[in-house]
This record gives C-alpha cells, structure tokens and sequence, in this order.
C-alpha cells in the first residue's frame, strides 16, 4: 500500500527504498531548533526502523541538544545522541525538513562525507543537496513523505509512530487552517486517527500549554507591536520582536516565544506578521506569516533563509530594525 499522489518521481522513491532495506544501520538528522514536522518526522521514521530490526541514530546538529519542552511528549527520543557522538561517515544518512544542508547545523560535516544521503523534504526552496531526494513542495507537511516511505518499506505504524507523524502533519498546517492544507493531509489524519491516536492529548501539549513566564514575555513583545498598513504593496506587515533580556527577566526558554507569531498574525490589517527572536547567542531568528496576498517565502530565500509562500524564516545578524529594512524592500505582491 502506498499513498501515492506524491511530486516525487518513481525512480527516487525506489532508490530510496531499496538503500534503506539495505542497510544495517541508519544515520538520522533533521535541522537546528526542530520543529514539530522535522522532530515527528525524524523519530516517527526512526521508530518504524528500529521495530524493524534495523540500527538507528538520531540528532539534530545544535550545540546544546534538548527538546523544546512543547514536544517534550513525543515518543522515540531514546534514539537521540549528541552531535559529537553522531557518526563522521554515515554509510547511509537521511535528512528530514531541511531545507539547505546548512540547516544542519554541526551535523553538515557528518552529511558531507555520508556514503548516501537522502533528503526527505518539503519546502520549494530546497535546491536538492542529497545524492537521494524525496522532495514534494506540495506536501503539507515532511511527515506526509515519510508516511509514504514507510508504506514503501512495508513497516508498521503503530502508535508511537502514528503520535510523530500526526504532530508534525499538525504542526505544519496550523491544525488544518494554514492555505497548504490538502485533501491529502486531511486524508493521512484520518489513518492516524484511525491507529487510536489521542488527538484531543496531541492537541493539549502542542497548544494549551505555557508556563506563566510566557505570558510576561508576550506581554513584551505586544507592547512594541507595530503596525504598517501601507507596506508590502499595501497589503501590510504587522511586527515585533523578543530580546534576550526580556526572557532572561522572567527566565524563559529561547523554545517557549515560538507561538508568539501566532498570536500577532491575527491582525486584520495586515496580511504579512513578522516576528523577530533573539536567541542566546545574539542571532535574530525572523519568523514570517503570510494571509496569501503575499509570498514570504520568496522574502525569506533573498535573505539566506527559506520556507513556503504562507510561512517562512531567515537568521539576521543585525537589529530588528535594520533587519526590517531590508526584509520591507523585498515584500510585495
């Protein structure tokens, strides 16, 4: 059985396949700072494997390796090891939801001197940097790739898999309101709905959880929103921005200001929210949303980054105000 219906050509999913049922042992990696997509996608993958008698290792290639506390839940993390204790020369590696081989963080070395790399993916700005590439820009989310592969592969998706896959396919479509939802998204919750998956528990630990210091830091960021009706083509942009110092006030995580997009991006005004998030190092991680008059994604590739039409992202090493700059001059229509 397979869900069909993919971008990928025959020829890909086959080499693919066939390099997975003949390894020993597997070398998995997603980007820096996972999300939901890349974390399900990676420890769902890792999980149906390792039932299968194959080895496997898992990493993402941050300095610090730790679970955002959101996804704190998801099963299959036993399989995680540190970049450094990651192997130098995987035989086999594959990559889920990065974009670059940049997103890889530390992990770009281990991904360069891989004997076969397969990159599991679905943002239209991935260039193709696997000598395998699983890559559907019309996926709503990477999970829905690796739903595939598996299916390929013959193995089982039980619950521990169902749980990783529904959180990234989830995470991905803003549960089902983002404008790259599809009936096949639709389609795949239904089979891991199917599974005995508890979504209303999903749904709980994903989106109506925070600790108090949250709401502090929202606070913050809401007090300098600004509002420009007259930018990007006159569709608008809606920003802000989260310091470090005002997470260090109330000892907030770098993980927890990730929702704080979700909450500007509800302005009617504007069809364009930008937030800017200081990380420990100092870097600004620049989170775009779209309504659709405008595509981010485009604004974002421009300036190193990448991402979708609806939703995007760039690192800046300059102000917030600097980096709005430059990111106004490339937002239009």
């Amino acid at each position: 059985m397979t869900t069909s219906g993919t971008a990928v050509a025959e020829a890909d999913w086959q080499r693919a396949a066939d390099l997975v049922r003949g390894a020993g042992s597997v070398a998995l990696a997603c980007h820096v700072s996972p999300d939901g997509d890349a974390l399900g996608s990676m420890l769902g993958f890792g999980l149906a494997l390792r039932r299968a008698g194959v080895e496997v290792v898992a990493s993402f290639g941050d300095r610090n390796l730790t679970v955002p506390r959101l996804l704190g839940f998801l099963p299959g993390q036993e399989l995680l090891v540190e970049p450094q204790a990651y192997p130098a020369e995987p035989a086999l590696m594959i990559t889920f939801d990065a974009s670059t081989m940049d997103r890889l963080g530390l992990l770009v070395p281990n991904a360069g001197k891989a004997g076969e790399l397969i990159v599991v993916d679905h943002h239209v700005s991935n260039p193709g940097f696997g000598s395998v590439n699983l890559v559907d820009p019309s996926a709503a989310a990477t999970t829905m790739l690796v739903e595939e592969l598996i299916h390929r592969l013959g193995l089982e998706i039980d619950g521990d898999v169902a749980t990783c896959l529904y959180t990234g396919l989830v995470t991905d479509t803003g549960s089902f309101r983002y404008s790259g939802t599809t009936p096949a998204a639709h389609a795949m919750a239904g089979r891991l709905v199917a599974s005995g998956l508890r979504t209303d528990e999903i749904a709980r630990e994903l989106w109506d959880r925070s600790p108090f210091a949250y709401l502090r830091v929202l606070g913050a960021a809401l007090d300098r929103v600004v509002l420009e009706p007259g930018q990007a083509g006159g569709h608008g942009i809606v920003w802000t921005f989260v310091t470090r110092a005002d997470r260090a006030a109330h000892g907030l995580p770098y993980d927890e200001v990730e929702g704080v997009i979700d909450v500007v991006r509800r302005v009617d005004e504007a069809d364009v929210a930008v937030v800017l998030k200081e990380a420990d190092d100092g870097v600004w991680n620049v989170s775009t949303r779209s309504k659709g008059a405008v595509d981010v994604g485009r604004a974002c590739t421009a300036l190193g980054g990448g991402g979708h039409p609806s939703a995007a992202g760039f690192s800046s090493h300059v102000s917030p105000e600097e980096t709005m700059t430059a990111l106004r001059s490339l937002l239009s229509p």
